[in-house]
Formats: structure tokens, C-alpha cells, sequence
């Protein structure tokens, strides 16, 4: 794969393609890790004197304008942080972007709107792609939280570059969790939570040739506990999952993986903020509550788990995150984790929104902007954006 010090950028049109998906609140970025994870491709390309063209798209506007997913606050925010002036085009294509990317200086930053106020980015349209592709004369793509999408911003434009390359932040995603598949230390523990095991499971049969233990948490926890014969009560179960559940957990066993599921339960009777909650074990479950996290025992095991481990993995949260009373377990493995001397790699909204909340970012070893694309990489998946930057080196 290219990186940018292949690159010749003197003086040319750069079109950058990075991940400024960020959450907004009332016309504001509330969260400006995406946009602070980009500077330093950007600020790499600005320094060499390149004229650089950034794009992105925000939330789902499904194909049309809706001033409030516009990139206009992102450009504010990127203007103070980036320390370079940045304009913000009328659109990402037509005459009148064609005409500012013409004109553009040296030291100053074009933002592209919204990609996806065009029904044409998602759906990956040759001529779409061709005009975007004309706005510049070097192709960088950075977004590796987009990498897993075949979109025209991010594969299907790349064909119409000589030069191309990949961003400093991608390539760092794709060295990090590369050496998790090909030469971690051991051991080497996998966190997994969240709601699905099938969101999930592609990613455990991959790395159970390569971990030594794995814990799980999050809702997916109970389908796994169901497919070993334990009461979860009113608890979600993918019921359709049961019986992968049950191989994996025998795939895991002669491959000699440890998997830990949890002992003891938060448990409620509704998933609301004032729900009333109580820990109860496993073995215990009661028919009419759900679990919400994991239970204080199960926490601390978890913890024991991460403190002998050398390198670790975490994807998902342990409970439903985004109620605090149901957040414990997910803050207890951050502080773990924080606490740990091991290679640590951090993947998924929630995990790393628990870091951040915890002041922890910084503890750990890698913190992946791409939550989907990461999973997929891990899952030995072609990612289109990556096989785009492969095609013809």
C-alpha cells in the first residue's frame, strides 16, 4: 500500500478523503476526535506545499441537501484546530467547486459539503467518482472508518489518480491491527461486547487461532449463556444465533481458548435511567428482569484477565452504556485497561467514549476511528477502500 512519503505534493491539487463524521448538537461538533485524528496527514500535506481538497460525508441525509447535516460547523472547528484557513465549498461538485479547487492556494484548505447530499457517493456512480476525481491531481485517503464502504470517495475514484496513497491515520490502522493478526505477544486477550453476536462472531472464529482467552460482555453475552443452558430471563437473545454460539464455544474449547462469560448480572425490569437494578448471579436469573452490564464479580475478573494479559483487543461495551447507571462494567474495563502495561488496541464508539469519559485515551496503545472497519479488517475481509490504494502498485 502507498503512503504519503511516496508522494510529490509541491504544488498540487490533493483531495483528501478523511472521516469527519463527528456528532453535532445544535449546530456544533460535540466530539472533535475524528477531526483531530486527521491533522496530521493534513498538516504533513500543507507543510510540503500541496493544495489540499478535504472530503467527507455526515450522518445519513440518504442522497439529498439537509442544511443540518452541512459540514459547516466542521469547518469552523477544523479551522481553529488545523490553524490554516478553510473554506467551505457550496457543494463537492459543479462549476462553481470546480472553480474554487482551480483557484485554490497553497496554505489554504478546501472542504468539500457533504458527500452524501449526493445519492451518487453511496452508490458508488462512475461519473460521480469521474467528477470528483477532477478536482485534483493526487488522491489521499485517510478515512479508514470508511475504508469497508465501496463508495465513489472511496474506491471508485482512485482509478482516475497516477498518484495515490494512503493517509498517515490509515496507514497507522492497518499497521496496528495487522500486527494483532500476524505477531502479537501473548497473551493475547479479546474484549468483545455490544448487542450482537452476529455483529461479532466473524471476528472471534478468526482470532481464536490467535488469542489465549477471550471476555465477553454486552447483550451478545446472553446468547451465549442461553446456548450453554443458563436462565437469562427477559435478557436479548438472538435466537437464531443459539446454535453458532454453541459451536464457537466448542470451536473455542479445542483450539484451547478461554472464554469468559459473566457470572453475576445488573439486571432491571425496563431499560430506562430510574429503572430500579440489583446484581444477581448466573445461575440466579430471574424470569422477568434483562441484564443491563455485567456484574461487580464479573468486572473484576475481567480486570484479572486484562492485568495478565500483553496485548489486548477491545471492541464493544459490557452493558447499555449509554444509561449510567448500567455503564459500570464498561468504565471497569477501561480502567483496567488504562491500568494495564500491555499493547492495547481500542475499537468502537462505545469503548473508546468510555476512555474518553474515564480521561484514559491516552493509556492506551491504538485507539481505531473505525469500529465497523476495523471488525471487518479483523475478519480478514477485502476493505475496498484499502484494495483501491492496492490496485496497482
Amino acid at each position: 500500500m502507498r503512503r504519503l512519503a511516496d508522494l510529490d505534493v509541491a504544488g498540487k491539487r490533493v483531495f483528501v478523503r478523511v472521516d469527519f463524521n463527528v456528532p453535532l448538537m445544535d449546530g456544533q461538533v460535540t466530539d472533535v476526535t475524528r477531526i483531530q485524528a486527521s491533522l496530521p496527514t493534513l498538516r504533513w500535506l500543507l507543510e510540503r506545499g500541496a493544495r489540499v481538497i478535504v472530503a467527507s460525508h455526515l450522518g445519513r441525509p440518504k442522497g439529498r441537501r439537509q442544511p443540518g447535516l452541512s459540514l459547516r460547523p466542521v469547518a469552523d472547528r477544523l479551522t481553529t484546530l488545523l490553524d490554516y484557513p478553510v473554506v467551505l465549498a457550496p457543494d463537492c461538485v459543479g462549476p462553481a467547486v470546480e472553480q474554487l479547487a482551480k483557484n485554490l492556494e497553497a496554505g489554504t484548505v478546501l472542504l468539500l459539503e457533504n458527500l452524501r447530499f449526493h445519492p451518487e457517493e453511496e452508490a458508488n456512480d462512475p461519473s460521480f467518482a469521474r467528477e470528483l476525481a477532477s478536482l485534483a491531481d493526487v488522491y489521499v485517503n485517510d478515512a479508514f472508518g470508511a475504508a469497508h464502504r465501496a463508495h465513489a470517495s472511496t474506491a471508485g475514484m482512485v482509478t482516475h489518480f497516477a498518484e495515490y496513497a494512503a493517509g498517515l491515520l490509515l496507514a497507522r490502522e492497518v499497521d496496528v491491527l495487522s500486527q494483532l493478526l500476524e505477531s502479537p505477544e501473548r497473551p493475547f486477550l479479546a474484549i468483545l461486547g455490544g448487542a450482537k453476536v452476529s455483529d461479532k462472531i466473524g471476528v472471534i472464529d478468526r482470532l481464536l487461532a490467535r488469542v489465549q482467552s477471550v471476555c465477553i460482555g454486552g447483550a451478545m453475552a446472553y446468547t451465549f449463556l442461553k446456548a450453554q443452558g443458563h436462565p437469562v430471563g427477559r435478557s436479548r437473545v438472538e435466537e437464531d444465533k443459539i446454535d453458532l454460539a454453541r459451536e464457537t464455544l466448542a470451536k473455542a474449547e479445542r483450539a484451547g481458548v478461554a472464554v469468559h462469560l459473566p457470572v453475576d448480572h445488573v439486571v432491571a425490569e425496563r431499560v430506562q435511567p430510574d429503572a430500579r437494578t440489583s446484581v444477581v448471579a448466573t445461575e440466579r436469573f430471574p424470569p422477568d428482569v434483562l441484564g443491563v452490564d455485567i456484574g461487580p464479580e464479573t468486572a473484576r475478573r475481567y480486570a484479572d484477565e486484562i492485568a495478565k494479559a500483553k496485548t489486548i483487543l477491545w471492541n464493544g461495551p459490557m452493558g447499555i452504556f449509554e444509561i449510567p447507571a448500567f455503564a459500570t462494567g464498561t468504565r471497569a474495563v477501561a480502567d483496567a485497561l488504562a491500568q494495564a502495561g500491555a499493547t492495547s488496541v481500542v475499537g468502537g464508539g462505545d469503548s473508546v467514549a468510555a476512555l474518553a469519559q474515564a480521561g484514559k485515551l491516552d493509556a492506551v496503545t491504538h485507539v481505531s476511528t473505525g469500529g465497523g472497519a476495523s471488525l471487518e479488517f479483523l475478519e480478514g475481509r477485502a476493505l475496498p477502500g484499502l484494495r483501491a490504494l492496492e490496485a496497482s502498485t
